[in-house]
């Protein structure tokens, strides 16, 4: 079973439909103790960085998905839910920290001529870790979509499996151990995406 985090502003019904189309086990979870029986857990986000934060400590989420991550067992995090692994963001004066995972803030796109803010739309990824078995079949130079205004900046650039490019370059995904997480979102990413999702699946044993 993969555990399909529910803190009430994450993409949900997309990125269940989209993993139930690449035949996992999805239950929604919005307590701790669910995590307990999953193989695997997925935490979505849309909206803004201290939102997610405070819904998941409300739920006592913040303190399980640490715990689940130290077990070993794979975690996804997409788009807020990537940015919630880093220390803080500067979005909107934030003063809530994050799941502190990595070392990094979460920093907003640089005001350039010509350039929209939020990026919303398709975009390539060039892939840094082709040993990242989240994207095996996957071909670097491949579109996928994203909608954000801000991403993560690590301090370390070991953990960055994918690089992308608007305005500056950017670390549009993570890998360390078993923790993924991607700026973009896989589930509105057709068919690349749909295939990123069955290579999480498949580490989960799902």
């Amino acid at each position: 079973m993969i555990a399909l985090v529910d803190y009430g502003s994450g993409n949900l019904r997309s990125v269940y439909k989209a993993l139930r189309h690449v035949g996992a086990d999805v239950r929604i979870v919005q307590r701790p103790e669910e995590l307990e029986s999953a193989r695997a857990a997925v935490l979505p986000g849309v909206g803004a960085f201290d939102d997610c934060i405070r819904a998941l400590e409300r739920q006592e989420l913040l303190e399980g998905l640490k715990r689940f991550i130290q077990s070993g067992r794979p975690f996804l995090g997409i788009c807020v839910g990537y940015q919630a692994l880093f220390e803080r963001s500067e979005e909107f004066n934030s003063c809530a920290l994050g799941l502190a995972l990595f070392r990094g803030r979460v920093v907003r796109f640089r005001d350039q001529p010509g350039l929209k803010i939020p990026q919303m739309g398709w975009n390539q990824i060039e892939i840094l870790r082709p040993d990242c078995p989240l994207y095996r079949g996957i071909p670097s130079g491949c579109y996928v979509y994203f909608v954000h205004s801000y991403f993560p900046r690590p301090e370390s650039e070991s953990i960055v499996a994918t690089r992308t490019v608007y305005g500056e370059p950017f670390a549009s995904s993570i890998w360390s151990e078993n923790v993924f997480a991607t700026q973009f979102h896989p589930e509105k990413s057709q068919r690349v995406g749909l295939r990123l999702l069955r290579n999480f699946v498949d580490l989960a044993g799902d």
